[in-house]
């Protein structure tokens, strides 16, 4: 009965150390939902420069998250 518990301890140990590793490659990509056209976009290189080019061409702040535009600045830069 000891021998089993001691398995299940270091089945619990061994994936508590693993699952930081496995989450971690996701922790720079999260999905930005458009809530106008009610599709999801991965918020990656490709999507981080469409909007560093609409900061500039809308006159928004570039140090300005996109997670703290207005709802409205949202709107325009999925239109």
């Amino acid at each position: 009965m000891q021998r089993g518990y001691s398995s299940i301890g270091s089945l619990l140990v061994g994936a508590a150390l693993l699952l930081p590793l496995a989450t971690t490659g996701c922790a720079n990509h999260y999905y930005a939902s458009d809530p106008y056209y009610h599709d999801r976009h991965r918020w990656d290189e490709h999507e981080r420069g469409y909007y560093n080019q609409w900061v500039i061409e809308a006159h928004i702040d570039s140090h300005r998250d996109y997670r703290h535009l207005s709802k409205e600045d949202q709107k325009r830069y999925w239109d």
